[in-house]
């Protein structure tokens, strides 16, 4: 029983982790979050409901300035207020715009956003034990390493995650009649929009794989449609 006791505290410590992060998490996005109003985003948003089945789907605007469209675990579709204003300005186009709340749609679909915060909890409470094995044998480095080992996992989930939430957009924008051109346009813009063009580090440790291989899994697929039946491929 003895030996069991760390494993159980550290389930213990993720589940206490899920649940504190999920509330803080709602909490955040009521205190800063509307209803999207937009004309044209709701004919757009129609047609991806009925290619669905549902009646409707809501969108919220996110009100702060960084660039991002989120899927919160509860379900709900935020694009944030910087995104918004860049479609506003003609900077993003209404159809760019679908493609984002499609691929949020997907992540909710698919239980990317409750997984996420799962793994979260999962990743700190495996990092603090990474952290206590390690220092046994390298004294002062075993929590830079665990920290580095964990960050390098979630970095690859994520972008697993990015990847099939891009599929499910590209097969609802296809069902919706909007396409997938809009997916294309929008990642070859993204790094002017967020103004990551060219800098920070290398795609491999990013949550979010690189714009190109973003693309070509679009276009691959196309691809793969074009030489079949249907799209569900």
């Amino acid at each position: 029983m003895l030996k069991l006791t760390p494993i159980l505290l550290m389930i213990a410590y993720g589940v206490v982790m899920y649940r504190f992060s999920a509330w803080k998490t709602a909490r955040e996005l009521d205190a800063k979050s509307t209803e999207l109003a937009d004309p044209m985003l709701k004919v757009l948003t129609d047609r991806m409901a009925e290619a669905l089945g549902l009646e409707r789907i809501r969108v919220n605007i996110y009100e702060i300035a960084p660039i991002n469209g989120l899927a919160a675990p509860d379900g709900r579709i935020f694009i944030t207020r910087g995104f918004y204003d860049q479609y506003r300005k003609g900077a993003v186009s209404a159809d760019e715009m679908a493609s984002v709340i499609a691929h949020e749609l997907g992540h909710v679909a698919l239980g990317h956003s409750r997984r996420r915060m799962i793994d979260f909890s999962g990743q700190n409470a495996m990092r603090l034990a990474l952290a206590g094995l390690l220092n046994r044998f390298l004294p002062g480095l075993g929590a830079m390493l665990a920290a580095g080992l964990t960050s390098l996992l979630a970095a690859r989930l994520s972008r697993q995650d990015e990847f099939e939430a891009d599929a499910y957009a590209s097969a609802l924008l296809v069902k919706a009649g909007i396409g997938t051109g809009p997916q294309k346009s929008l990642f070859g813009k993204m790094g002017q929009l967020t103004g990551s063009l060219g800098s920070g580090p290398p795609a491999w440790l990013l949550s979010h794989p690189a714009a190109e291989k973003r693309i070509a899994a679009i276009e691959a697929r196309e691809a793969r449609w074009a030489a079949g039946p249907g799209i569900e491929g």
